[in-house]
């Protein structure tokens, strides 16, 4: 007799991803997210409850409705719908391998295809914005101290949100070769230095703890003393955004969250002239594709700040130079599979390079 679905999907998290894939809590927590709102779908659409469920009502027509209803009814993007693809498509491999049965099942599932997203690059933001950001928050009191330092440490580590909500004081060397030592996905850790400033303002919020006498290993506590969490973290980044909106008016409308800092520590890295492996290395990226997104948008910047420079020699007023867009009959060939001749192609001008600011706050 094979297993019921419940039995499956319990045998899924409690001993398949832990033990067999060895998966960190954080992806086993994002697949049971996925997992909860497939039962959830199911349940409403079958009209049952999570118990009675059965493998032979899911399929692929149900899988593909179940995407379709992620993008157009609870309004997750293009990425979000392929991160939950993955995690079905993971579990219905695990099915196919206890219950043979399912494997021309498995089989459709997995056929089906990623939806492509487009390559918007990575938001940013400037040297400015940073600095009114870190200074919002009132550093004479303990929650104060925290924020800041909470602020500070996400801009100079680039660290997602999940690693600065598990940091510890030990992971801190406050010597002169200061560093701090990061856990990211799969439970790898690098290293990654720190200002001098970023030390003074961290040392500043323990010494506000132990004047309150708070003992914790971890670095960042919540008001109630406990480990502060992602959400924690997330909403004191929005509340000192908004109020440093008024010093940073560009600052004004725009959705500021933690891992924005993560984007602009690598672009500021990349346009202070860094090599790129030295910035993946920085960010934990397993791919270096992944970090080269940021060498678009440098570049992008570089060329509107040329723009507003004028042409030596030229009196008249510059024109904005096209940068992408190619011309039109080249376009049309390029997508033809004749090409009866060629158009030449401009030469465009070469950029000049634009020496970076100092980031460092």
């Amino acid at each position: 007799m094979n297993p019921t679905f419940s039995c499956l999907v319990s045998r899924f998290f409690n001993s398949h991803l832990p033990r067999e894939r060895g998966l960190s809590p954080n992806t086993i927590a994002a697949y049971s997210d996925c997992m909860r709102l497939l039962i959830d779908y199911v349940c409403r659409r079958f009209g049952t409850a999570p118990e009675r469920i059965a493998t032979d009502m899911l399929d692929r027509d149900l899988v593909l409705d179940f995407l379709d209803h992620l993008e157009c009814e609870r309004g997750n993007g293009i990425s979000t719908r392929n991160l939950r693809l993955a995690a079905i498509k993971a579990f219905f491999h695990f099915l196919a391998r206890t219950v043979p049965a399912l494997m021309h099942l498995n089989e459709c599932i997995q056929a089906i295809r990623p939806k492509r997203a487009e390559q918007v690059p990575p938001p940013s933001l400037t040297a400015g914005e940073v600095d009114a950001i870190i200074a919002a928050p009132d550093s004479t009191d303990l929650l104060g101290a925290r924020d800041r330092a909470l602020l500070q440490m996400l801009y100079n580590t680039g660290a997602r949100v999940q690693e600065i909500a598990d940091l510890t004081v030990a992971d801190i060397r406050f010597d002169n070769s200061a560093t701090v030592r990061l856990t990211g996905k799969g439970q790898k850790t690098r290293v990654v230095p720190l200002w001098p400033e970023t030390i003074r303002i961290v040392q500043h919020y323990l010494q506000f703890r132990e004047q309150r006498g708070i003992e914790a290993d971890h670095l960042f506590l919540s008001i109630a003393g406990r480990p502060i969490t992602r959400s924690g973290i997330a909403r004191r980044v929005e509340i000192h955004a908004r109020a440093a909106a008024q010093r940073c008016p560009s600052l004004g409308g725009r959705r500021t969250t933690p891992h924005l800092f993560r984007h602009t520590i690598a672009l500021h890295l990349i346009e202070a002239g860094n090599d790129i492996t030295i910035v993946k290395e920085w960010l934990g990226h397993a791919d270096l594709r992944t970090t080269s997104r940021y060498i678009e948008v440098s570049i992008q910047r570089k060329r509107k700040a040329l723009e507003k420079v004028p042409i030596p020699g030229s009196s008249a007023q510059r024109e904005p130079p096209i940068w992408k867009q190619q011309p039109i009959m080249d376009l049309l060939l390029g997508l033809s599979r004749r090409k009866r001749y060629v158009v030449p192609k401009p030469c465009p001008q070469k950029p000049t390079e634009v020496k970076p600011p100092r980031y460092a706050t």
